[in-house]
């Protein structure tokens, strides 16, 4: 069901050549979205209903859901759901307020400063995936930081499903109405993205876009970079879990399977030392997989490339494993958790000991689980209240602070050969290079 690797006896020097993961072709997939993006740009929202027409099979009459469809799908909530989903805001919010940044003035001369402001994008384009399940998680994990940021406008889209009328799936909508959102496109794949970066009659465009999707969305946020900012290219789901002989083979093998549900290209990585657990871990996934609701998908994600047990000799080559690797969701079930979790170099979130699953980040830890994947990791971060914000510098120096700093100016800028550059503090006095 799941392949095995064994790294005993030395690492090679390319770690990343030899673990698993999934196959996913953004360069490929640039191909199939470039036209669709091509003509949002050019047709706007009928381009956008056109194209949701053909990929998902409904007629709109307009991308905008109504406010009073959003207001209705609360109102017809589970209660349970909702309560769920109030503490899951709840948790997050106090998160993402601790992330709120604050203005720093730097004093460097006398008479000069520079201030570091920051300043939330004006407008931001949230994506919310449809597909194999519905995410009303991730609303939260997009709407929550961006307006914690301070973003003034802020829109969500998810794809149209036909069972529900075209519009995007209830429990989308309500999740929408309890952070306040009301305004929502039933718009997904490529065609939302480019509705976003260029704008339609029904939707104005933004300057950032966040948030997970398919292969399509993520190619179109590559395409489009630049014309719209983006959060990153989500690729598959990953778990890494770094165990050793004292972790519950149960509980390991339960946690491979949660992710492996999402997709049957999410990845499932177990990197141990103990030869006895990878056994009972294997044996165990035998045992759940087939009890599983969705275990045709789940067994086909294990038996993927994208997935495996790992063998290494200890566990210092298991932090080396698990850094190359960079997951998006990284558990540490080993003897002092803690202290090996501070070791970790490269990790979109980590799970620490047996009571932090991956699952619990997902819905109600109150962190965020839109995350870097594919590797992204070792220089990327997940989406936060920083995501949302922009670093401005405010430069003020008086007269006699620039005078003091011009004669090191005009040095350097005759070094560069850019000249005026020198020039342009010369103006301000009566002053020549001294000789």
């Amino acid at each position: 069901m799941i392949s095995r690797i064994d790294l005993r006896g030395s690492l090679p020097g390319d770690l990343r050549s030899v673990l698993p993961r999934a196959d996913f072709d953004v360069e490929a997939a640039l191909a199939k979205v470039r036209p669709i993006c091509e003509d949002v740009r050019h047709r706007g929202s009928a381009a956008v209903r056109e194209h949701t027409r053909n990929f998902d099979g409904v007629e709109l009459d307009s991308t905008r859901v109504p406010v009073a469809a959003i207001g209705e799908a609360l109102d017809a909530l589970d209660p349970a759901v909702r309560d769920a989903l109030e503490e899951s805001i709840r948790r997050a919010r106090l998160v993402h307020r601790d992330q709120r940044r604050t203005d720093t003035t730097t004093r460097v001369v006398p008479g000069g400063t520079v201030t570091e402001r920051w300043v939330p994008v004006d407008r931001v384009g949230l994506y919310v995936p449809g597909g194999n399940a519905v995410y009303p998680s991730s609303v939260v994990m997009n709407v929550v930081p961006a307006q914690e940021a301070g973003v003034g406008s802020l829109a969500v889209t998810s794809p149209a499903q036909r069972e529900f009328g075209g519009r995007p799936h209830p429990t989308i909508l309500a999740a929408c109405a309890l952070l306040g959102v009301d305004e929502v496109y039933a718009a997904g794949g490529a065609q939302a993205i480019a509705m976003f970066a260029y704008g339609t009659d029904e939707c104005p465009r933004a300057d950032l876009v966040t948030g997970p999707g398919n292969i399509y969305v993520a190619a179109a946020k590559r395409l489009l970079k630049g014309v719209i900012g983006i959060d990153s290219e989500a690729g598959p789901t990953e778990i890494a879990i770094l165990a050793d002989g004292t972790a519950d083979p149960v509980h390991l093998a339960a946690d491979l399977i949660s992710q492996a549900e999402h997709d049957t290209l999410a990845a499932a990585v177990l990197v141990t030392d103990a030869p006895a657990l990878a056994e009972a871990v294997a044996a165990e996934l035998a045992v759940q997989v087939p009890r599983a609701k969705h275990h045709e998908r789940i067994a086909a994600a294990l038996a993927g490339r994208q997935s495996g047990i790992v063998l290494v000799d200890d566990l210092d080559a298991g932090l080396r494993v698990v850094d190359a690797y960079a997951a998006e969701h990284l558990e540490i079930q080993t003897a002092d958790a803690a202290a090996v979790a501070a070791r970790v170099r490269n990790a979109g979130a980590v799970f620490v000991g047996p009571y932090s699953p991956v699952s619990l980040g997902d819905y109600l830890a109150g962190s965020n689980h839109v995350l870097p994947t594919g590797g992204c990791a070792c220089h990327s971060s997940g989406l936060s209240v920083q995501s949302f914000l922009r670093g401005i510098h405010v430069v003020e120096y008086d007269r006699a602070a620039l005078a003091e700093a011009t004669g090191r100016v005009v040095v350097l800028s005759e070094a560069e050969d850019l000249p005026a550059h020198g020039a342009a503090l010369k103006a301000r006095f009566d002053w020549e290079v001294p000789s």
